[in-house]
């Protein structure tokens, strides 16, 4: 590798990216190189705007260029029910699958005692004080001992509101075999079984 090698720059940089590792992204420099004024000038172009444009919003904490963003300033949306997702990762999952129609609460992450992540790492201040308008509010985590024990902290703290606090079913996927789920995947299916 030669030292300031722009290709090798490039190749490094999206390595870093999720899901990419150093032969996906050098595959992707690839492409990008071989076309770069309709593949690569355009897509800087895209993430230079977005650098200056997209903010978290002020209430939710969705990624989005307006703020309030763009959920949170839907008429035709539920504002009532409010979803409690880890990150906007999980938000733009369930916008994606349609699955709700209402408002969202991003955490920025769960509560993790070995990663040093405690209830004042968290969006939790602004969750409690959104929670009085609410009718319900539904606990999306993942099916992690991190997020089973930051589910378990949020309905404690929400318990003195009064607002209903449901979570996500969990348990057998579709097309899921049960003799080859684990035993804690099965034990929350039969106790979630309708």
């Amino acid at each position: 590798m030669r030292p300031n090698d722009p290709v090798e720059h490039l190749i490094a940089l999206l390595a870093k990216l999720p899901g990419l590792g150093r032969r996906s992204a050098r595959r992707a420099a690839q492409r990008m190189l071989m076309e770069p004024e309709s593949r690569m000038l355009p897509l800087a172009d895209a993430m230079r705007a977005a650098a200056a444009a997209v903010r978290p919003c002020s209430n939710c904490g969705n990624l989005d260029a307006s703020n309030p963003c763009h959920i949170c300033s839907d008429n035709q949306r539920d504002h009532g029910l409010i979803c409690v997702v880890e990150g906007v990762a999980e938000l733009w999952a369930l916008e994606r699958a349609q699955a709700h129609h209402g408002a969202y609460h991003v955490l920025g992450g769960t509560l993790s005692a070995l990663g040093g992540v405690g209830p004042d790492d968290l969006a939790i201040p602004s969750l409690l004080a959104r929670a009085g308008g609410a009718r319900e509010i539904i606990l999306a985590l993942p099916a992690t001992v991190e997020g089973a024990s930051t589910a378990h902290y949020l309905a404690e703290r929400l318990a003195s509101t009064g607002v209903p606090v449901t979570r996500l079913a969990q348990g057998v996927p579709m097309g899921g075999a049960l003799d080859v789920l684990d035993d804690g995947t099965l034990a929350a299916a039969f106790k979630a079984r309708r």
